[in-house]
């Protein structure tokens, strides 16, 4: 059975980095899709970036910021995050679905905090 397992998360100030995994465990072939979301108090959930084989799209308000990245050998996703905002603050997911397997998979939930 696979799973996803989310590290990185934590207390940044303004303008700080941070850089979230999101790691796959069990028997799979290749990371096809890969993706972040998150969801801050109130608010609904919101795609921040996403990758696949031929394409990487970011929501306006991350752009020039974050980073998503995949590597298929270690089984696991990224997000570098820099130059974070207070409005950053929320829960990221990450959301990977694998070659094979038409399932969304998601990860529990890491939580960033932006703040001085």
């Amino acid at each position: 059975q696979v799973q996803l397992v989310e590290s990185g998360g934590g207390l940044v100030q303004p303008g700080g980095s941070l850089r979230l995994s999101c790691a796959a465990s069990g028997s799979i072939v290749s990371i096809n899709y890969w993706a972040w979301h998150r969801q801050a108090p109130g608010k609904q959930r919101e795609l921040v970036a996403a990758g696949s084989l031929f394409i990487t799209n970011y929501a306006n308000s991350v752009k020039g910021r974050f980073t998503i990245s995949r590597d298929n050998a270690k089984k696991a996703v990224y997000l570098e995050m820099n130059s974070l905002k207070p409005e950053d603050t929320a829960v990221y997911y990450c959301n990977v679905r694998f070659g094979g397997d038409l399932r969304d998979y998601w990860g529990q939930g890491t939580q960033v905090t932006v703040s001085s």
